[in-house]
């Protein structure tokens, strides 16, 4: 710790965060805390491994987006050929091989004399924990699901919910078996159930547990963990584009692609030439793959639908054996005067694009904040893993869309095609369409207060900056506050 004498110039370098992420997919909301930090004068340093390095440098400007924010690389220890979607061996390589490489990375910082405040990490690296303890730093949970989920994962850890009896779950009315998250179900392989009661055990450890959530929007569930293992939310961390701010604010990091996809803006382009509130936007995200039954019918539902739709529909990576299905030339044919298909787009300016409608979406918690804060309603396809619950939140909790209606005797968990029509219809004209709309938008006008200077997540920044520095928090007037 530098002594009294220390000129002033140094004096910003005394708080100092390291931020660890370990798989690419979570890197967005971590960059996105990076620039929060930043923004009020604290120096973070971005932990990652070699293998998200290489995503990242199809972001040219992001190394640069922050004097006060660098970048770090360690190795995960498995080549650049493996397929780290075997998640049983990924996880194991990144809790032997990854925390003995951030050990040294730790250590290196400490040989340089900066002294690192905290260390923060997210629910999918437990090992972490394990760094910070090691060489006595306090680390910081940052929990980049909903609130809910944390809720429903701990008391699941403690006993206190089971998933075979009625669940009685704060802020959750009527929570069902299908609205949990996947990896507390029976099928669950052995590897992601340990994950889960090693995130719960970690956030235990961890001195302070951050929430990518703001507390008007699940403001129950969160006074509820308050008496168990409170957790405070920072969110939404989104890209300012959606908070309203010019895209030249944005320093590229917010439109990273971690997969490498450039979004085509030629969609934008279309949109223009749209009516207001008329577009279906269609996308499910990088990961999940469609079965072609699946494909079928949500194709067919929106050229029955008769409304213009813009669809994101990611072609399978490279090498994937999932199984993936095709949209047929003769649909691309019969619906490109109502509508349109890409590989990719930036969803936050689609998202706040006068001309869509509704949002289809798998319901990650990405998308699902994403909806929230452009106040667009929502459609929700839920598959696996916080997505469940996801649907359930968005459906009954925020009541702002509606949830696909699975039919059991389908294989697969296939929807039928009359299923996606009817949400369409539900969403932009059933009797309950404008009080989704009304809805949402008090939802987007709430999220755009949290993060205002005095706003719920920006006081719970300023505090977690205060516990870690042991120091006051002066804010002005621009919101860019200064470590006293």
């Amino acid at each position: 710790m530098p002594s009294d004498s220390d000129s002033d110039q140094e004096q910003p370098q005394q708080l100092h965060v390291l931020l660890v992420v370990a798989l690419q997919a979570h890197m967005n909301p971590m960059l996105k805390f990076a620039r929060c930090l930043a923004s009020k004068r604290v120096h973070v340093t971005l932990a990652t491994t070699e293998t998200v390095r290489n995503h990242l440098l199809h972001s040219t400007n992001l190394f640069t987006l922050n004097s006060r924010i660098r970048f770090e690389f360690f190795s995960d220890g498995l080549t650049a050929e493996f397929d780290r979607d075997k998640s049983a061996e990924t996880f194991a390589t990144l809790q032997a091989v990854s925390s003995e490489n951030l050990s040294k990375l730790v250590a290196n910082f400490n040989a340089k004399k900066t002294r690192l405040s905290c260390i923060v990490f997210n629910p999918f690296a437990p090992w972490v924990a394990d760094v910070a303890e090691e060489h006595g730093i306090p680390c910081a949970l940052l929990w980049n699901q909903a609130c809910a989920i944390f809720s429903i994962v701990y008391r699941y850890s403690k006993d206190l919910l089971n998933p075979f009896e009625l669940m009685d779950c704060p802020g959750i009315p009527n929570l069902q078996v299908s609205d949990l998250p996947s990896t507390l179900l029976p099928s669950t392989p052995v590897h992601f159930k340990k994950l889960i009661s090693d995130s719960a055990r970690c956030a235990e450890r961890a001195r302070w547990v951050l929430g990518n959530s703001f507390y008007e929007l699940e403001s129950e569930i969160i006074d509820s963990m308050d008496a168990l293992l409170p957790i405070r939310p920072i969110g939404p961390l989104v890209s300012p584009f959606l908070l309203g701010k010019n895209e030249a604010d944005d320093d590229s990091d917010y439109a990273l692609h971690v997969d490498g996809l450039k979004a085509e803006e030629s969609c934008i382009e279309w949109l223009d030439r749209q009516r207001p509130c008329s577009v279906v936007y269609v996308s499910f995200g990088r990961v999940t793959v469609w079965s072609q039954k699946q494909i079928d019918n949500i194709s067919m539902a929106l050229k029955n639908s008769d409304r213009p739709f813009l669809w994101a529909l990611k072609p399978p990576a490279e090498g994937s054996k999932r199984d993936s299905g095709e949209l047929s030339r003769g649909f691309l044919e019969e619906t490109k005067e109502k509508g349109i298909v890409v590989t990719w787009c930036s969803q936050e300016k689609v998202l706040m694009h006068k001309a869509v409608a509704c949002f289809m979406t798998h319901g990650g918690w990405n998308s699902a904040l994403e909806t929230v804060v452009s106040g667009v309603p929502v459609i929700v396809y839920p598959e696996w893993t916080d997505q469940p619950t996801n649907a359930k939140l968005l459906s009954d909790v925020f009541k702002v869309g509606v949830r696909v209606r699975i039919n059991g005797d389908e294989e697969d968990g296939v929807v039928t095609t009359k299923e996606v029509e009817r949400c369409i219809e539900e969403v932009i004209n059933g009797p309950k369409a404008a009080e989704m709309k009304k809805r949402a938008m008090e939802l987007k006008e709430a999220a755009n207060k949290a993060l205002e200077v005095g706003g719920s997540s920006d006081k719970n920044i300023n505090d977690f900056i205060k516990n870690i520095s042991g120091k006051s928090i002066t804010v002005t007037l621009n919101n860019d506050s200064t470590v006293d």
